[in-house]
């Protein structure tokens, strides 16, 4: 009897974390082309810097250096927009948990003063705790305020 089969139902083979097969336009397989690259160019000039000597290398001229400068501009505003529109994303929602977490919070202290405010209740108008009664009323009026817009405002984006 083979392994793979249990009650009657085949099971799918299990692959080890290393041989799961990407996608050709997945994102994790052009940061790992990307970085392979980057590490084989690395490499070379590092090797390439080591057997010239220090004193063999000639001195740019401003222009070479100049046309350098561009084009590292060019590249890390090419990398900055890059990772830019990576994180997009990860920003809008990000903006979406913050409102819905301080909505939470802003929930708390009305579930604290709302049985204080029950309590209260045959005091409003001219009992001993009235003074307590508006105030709490106040404070759970005011976090249920905050509270219902921070959920609203989430819901919107």
């Amino acid at each position: 009897m083979h392994l793979a089969i249990i009650y009657g139902k085949p099971r799918p083979k299990r692959h080890c974390y290393h041989q799961i097969e990407m996608k050709p336009q997945s994102i994790g397989r052009a940061l790992g082309i990307g970085l392979r690259v980057a590490g084989r160019i690395a490499g070379q000039r590092l090797s390439a810097s080591a057997q010239s000597g220090p004193s063999q290398q000639p001195v740019p001229a401003p222009a070479q250096t100049r046309a350098a400068g561009q084009v590292a501009g060019k590249a890390t505003r090419s990398v900055a927009r890059g990772v830019g529109g990576f994180l997009r994303p990860f920003g809008r929602v990000g903006g979406i948990l913050w409102l819905e977490v301080t909505g939470v919070f802003f929930f708390l202290p009305v579930v604290v003063f709302g049985p204080t405010i029950w309590r209260m209740r045959l005091s409003w108008a001219h009992g001993p705790d009235h003074r307590n009664f508006l105030i709490a009323t106040g404070i759970v009026l005011l976090f249920l305020y905050l509270s219902v817009t921070s959920f609203l405002r989430a819901r919107r984006r």
